[in-house]
């Protein structure tokens, strides 16, 4: 039995905690609210950031980060992916040299433009770290409904122990050593349902969604390739089928924030009334800067940055959408812009 800290007592962190409970091992949860955490202990429960779900017995938590995390075999890190360079931070005195992470977060640090992979590298250094991500509701998750997942890790001897550790057969984790892939994927399927949420709060119609669905899809792999990541990676889990899950459910927050928006309603308005965070949101402009950095055309992440970030009406992006210039339907990038991994 491996002890696990699992930083962040949000939705995923939660269900991440469930997960490995269900597998033996011994969870505790990490949560920056003392409510969260106290719910946890007395009732079983997290009725902030999963309501009307039963956690599986033997969770606990604590509102102590050096509690969660010494003595660690190692961490699942899932705070929102702009406080994860504050929270390695703090978290660097606890973990030892050596002792693996795992992010679970799926965003792109503002300013810095930095994947969560690079946060961890500077803030923890020394430490193995992989990349979990794949279409995966916080909720499906909890409730142990069967999914499928991609377990990153450069490193494989300490990807496959993780593996092993984490998976189940109600919860399937599927290697892989590109972790710049699986980074990539998590990100940029944030942002493209956000621009498919725009579509149904429009009623434009299915064939509309489908189309940002198929060319975000082909945004995200650009960008990966111009970034060192290899194709098939956005052909898996943590490609496609992490864009699918987002862009085809309202349950998925930042499809229901497009829609939102496509409804006519402001981004503030919206994100007032919410508790949880719409990561889309704070990685959309870091994406679009990242897109200029590799020079790699990327129009739909573009018009939704400028609607979010620049005050671009939601009609007049899908106009300048719709007058891009026609190209052929492929997807390729320079060699010149190309980051070899």
């Amino acid at each position: 039995m491996a002890r696990i800290g699992v930083i962040g007592g949000g939705a995923f962190g939660t269900a991440m905690a469930c997960v490995v409970r269900r597998s033996g091992h011994e969870a505790i949860i990490w949560s920056r609210e003392p409510e969260v955490a106290a719910a946890i202990n007395r009732d079983g429960t997290n009725p902030v950031f999963l309501p009307g779900i039963r956690l599986v017995p033997g969770i606990s938590a604590t509102d102590n980060l050096g509690a969660a995390a010494n003595g660690a075999d190692f961490l699942l890190l899932a705070p929102p992916a702009q406080h994860m360079r504050a929270v390695t931070t703090q978290l660097r005195p606890h973990v030892g040299r050596g002792t693996p992470v795992v992010t679970c977060s799926k965003g792109v640090e503002r300013g810095t433009c930095a994947l969560m992979s690079q946060v961890i590298a500077e803030t923890l250094p020394g430490t193995p770290v992989a990349v979990l991500s794949g279409p995966s509701f916080a909720h499906d998750i909890a409730v142990d409904s069967p999914v499928g997942v991609t377990l990153a890790c450069a490193d494989r001897d300490v990807g496959e122990r993780l593996a092993q550790a984490i998976g189940s057969p109600r919860f399937r984790t599927y290697l892989s050593d590109d972790d710049v892939g699986a980074l990539i994927g998590g990100v940029l399927k944030n942002v493209i349902a956000i621009a498919c949420g725009a579509a149904i709060g429009m009623k434009l119609g299915e064939s509309t969604r489908a189309t940002l669905f198929a060319r975000g899809l082909a945004e995200m792999a650009r960008l990966g390739l111009a970034m060192g990541a290899r194709l098939e990676t956005f052909m898996g889990l943590s490609g496609a089928g992490d864009l699918n899950l987002s862009c085809n459910s309202a349950k998925s927050r930042n499809t229901s924030l497009g829609i939102a928006l496509g409804e006519g309603r402001k981004l503030q308005d919206i994100l007032r009334e919410r508790v949880t965070v719409q990561e889309g949101v704070h990685s959309a402009e870091s994406v679009a800067e990242l897109a200029r950095r590799h020079d790699v055309d990327m129009p739909i992440t573009l018009a939704v940055d400028q609607v979010l970030n620049h005050g671009l009406g939601v009609g007049e992006a899908v106009a300048r959408l719709l007058a891009h210039p026609y190209h052929y339907d492929r997807i390729s990038v320079p060699r010149q812009n190309r980051r070899e991994a």
